[in-house]
């Protein structure tokens, strides 16, 4: 039988308690809008964490599935689901397999979650697969830094405990890069800081954008 679910039991609470309200006071939610704004129909977002996303989903989303692989952020999530604006339903899965049959969805959405996947090619593979042609992929992640100076940070905290101290997080990932080659076409991309800072972050690179599944070719 599939695993379909992944324990990181102190840094999901670490995570919920902490990174998440602190987020949203340096004012992710609008970026959480900016990701879901005008979708439509059925969507699954993986890595849905605790549920944040979900009051941010427009009326035009007929049916969400919410998958989560980390139980208590499931059950936070959860939660959450059952205030949603749209119909969610919170599933235990992990986003490298994913229950549903080809061209199930008609959009995509991952947001801070491909950096923590221990397979994130697997993961946009199955994203590929499960949307249907000419559906979107909706992506918000922190990726590599386009410094030099920093991607060598990057390097560095990689490879040490840095991604078992944050629940699997790497701070270089070229998700970008990653879209594409899982066969997805980039319709559109921004590139900030987030949150916005003086001082350079590890972790403060992010792109927010908008991926089209292409038809197959035979």
């Amino acid at each position: 039988m599939a695993r379909t679910s992944t324990r990181h039991p102190l840094f999901a609470r670490y995570y919920a308690r902490l990174v998440g309200p602190t987020l949203e006071r340096a004012g992710v939610a609008a970026h959480r809008r900016r990701l879901v704004a005008g979708l439509a129909g059925t969507v699954v977002e993986i890595g849905a964490g605790d549920g944040l996303n979900l009051p941010h989903y427009p009326s035009g989303v007929t049916r969400l599935v919410a998958v989560e692989p980390e139980p208590h952020l499931r059950a936070l999530a959860a939660a959450r689901a059952r205030s949603s604006p749209v119909a969610a339903h919170v599933l235990a899965a992990r986003a490298e397999r994913l229950p549903f049959p080809d061209a199930s969805f008609d959009a995509a959405v991952a947001c801070l979650t491909l950096c923590s996947i221990a397979d994130p090619g697997a993961a946009l593979a199955e994203l590929h697969r499960v949307v249907r042609p000419g559906g979107d992929l909706r992506f918000f992640e922190h990726v590599r830094a386009e410094t030099p100076g920093l991607r060598r940070v990057q390097r560095v905290l990689d490879a040490t405990l840095w991604p078992r101290l944050m629940g699997g997080c790497h701070t270089g990932r070229d998700t970008v890069g990653a879209v594409a080659a899982a066969g997805f076409t980039i319709t559109a991309l921004d590139r900030f800081t987030f949150p916005p800072s003086r001082l350079p972050s590890p972790a403060a690179a992010h792109v927010l954008g908008v991926a089209e599944r292409s038809a197959d070719t035979p």
